[in-house]
């Protein structure tokens, strides 16, 4: 099925070819068509499956024509969990509106406000916000949605896990009731559910695109046991041992990415860290460095899972095993993208294995491993037990 099937316009068609776009994806294959018939929709899907354009294009086919914005009006709000999921939601509406006078704009927080304030005076087509930023804005009466169309809750689980839920009910008080509403979630929870219920009319579309991305085989999953001691000198062996070129690391603390960057460049391996302990303009530095090839290692805790969109990234490592199943999902789903093939490793030493019981009971079965004689393990890694459910954490 190709793009010139599902209801947009020549200019969009050019756009999408130009960017390589050979076909929609499954999640664009049926949602944009919903979106486009003004109906509300929940939709299940996986990140790296082209979730952004399955609302992005249809929002931009229906707000192509000439409307004059009031100052501080706003079409269509996206509210994202992160501001790195924000800059890359505005930067994908910012390729498509190439040839289209639509405009967009990000508002989060950790930078000057007064950039948005200004921009916002005019009046903007999609915002993509952040909770906190989008309720400073409101609450100064910086932005109205008397005039807004569309609400997209994009990444509808991250946020609830983040504990945004009052402040997105706070947002949603304050939207017309009169509106189509969108939302994308990697899960469906009873919380997600709940929400749902809440601001989505009951008549809406579901659709669910097939299952988590950690199961789909484009991803060589495989780990590596190893002490907890010497899991730096196992990195530093792995990317030396098969000439990795680029790698996207997560680690658990920022103390702790600080250090494994040290602990590489003594190795003569140059690598950047990103955390949340570096303010947004460095955070945003190092990312569009990573993405342009200037840096070739990554160490990042949990903050850059849903906010780097590369679609080539070669592979990711957890350096250290999130605590969350949901979280190893989305952070291996940066990679084999659109399609393409990707790599996850993972170091687990045995202080992980209530974590490592968890993900591979999720996936359904065991991942596999890999070892080597210049590592030996002298704290054993059990085989993990596939229908483990760990208990809740104090």
């Amino acid at each position: 099925m190709p793009f010139s099937t599902l209801g947009l316009s020549d200019a969009l068609l050019k756009t999408v070819a130009e960017l390589g776009y050979t076909k929609p994806t499954p999640i664009q294959q049926q949602a944009i068509p919903v979106v486009l018939s003004g109906k509300d929709l929940i939709a299940a899907a996986q990140t790296g499956t082209g979730k952004t354009a399955s609302f992005v294009l249809p929002l931009l086919e229906k707000f192509n024509h000439d409307k004059t914005l009031r100052g501080k009006r706003i079409r269509a709000l996206v509210l994202t969990p992160t501001r790195e999921l924000a800059i890359q939601v505005e930067a994908s509406i910012a390729q498509y509106t190439k040839y289209l006078e639509v405009s967009s704009l990000a508002v989060y927080g950790g930078t000057d406000i007064e950039p948005q304030k200004q921009r916002l005076i005019w009046g903007v087509d999609i915002l993509v916000a952040t909770p906190g930023r989008l309720l400073d804005l409101a609450h100064q009466r910086l932005l109205h949605f008397d005039e807004l169309e569309v609400l997209v809750l994009d990444e509808a689980d991250r946020m609830l896990d983040m504990g945004f839920i009052d402040d997105i009910n706070k947002i949603i008080e304050r939207l017309p009731s009169s509106r189509q509403n969108l939302l994308f979630s990697a899960t469906m929870s009873e919380d997600v559910r709940a929400l749902a219920k809440r601001a989505i009319d009951q008549q809406a579309r579901e659709i669910s695109i097939a299952l988590d991305s950690a199961s789909q085989p484009k991803i060589d999953q495989w780990l590596v046991t190893t002490d907890k001691s010497n899991k730096s000198a196992l990195l530093s062996f792995l990317i030396q041992k098969f000439n990795w070129q680029q790698a996207l690391i997560f680690i658990e603390t920022k103390h702790g990415a600080a250090k494994l960057v040290s602990q590489l460049e003594k190795r003569g391996i140059k690598a950047q860290c990103i955390h949340s302990g570096r303010t947004q303009e460095i955070r945003e530095r190092i990312l569009n460095d990573f993405k342009s090839g200037k840096i070739d290692f990554l160490v990042s805790t949990g903050i850059a899972a849903r906010g780097i969109d590369i679609g080539d990234l070669a592979r990711v490592i957890n350096y250290d095993l999130p605590a969350k199943v949901e979280d190893y999902i989305h952070r291996i789903g940066r990679t084999g993208r659109a399609g393409e093939s990707g790599e996850a490793i993972s170091l687990v030493s045995k202080d992980n294995f209530r974590e490592l019981c968890a993900i591979e009971s999720r996936l359904g079965r065991i991942i596999s491993r890999k070892a080597f004689d210049e590592f030996p393990v002298k704290k054993t890694v059990p085989v993990s037990i596939l229908n483990f459910k760990p208990k809740n954490r104090q």
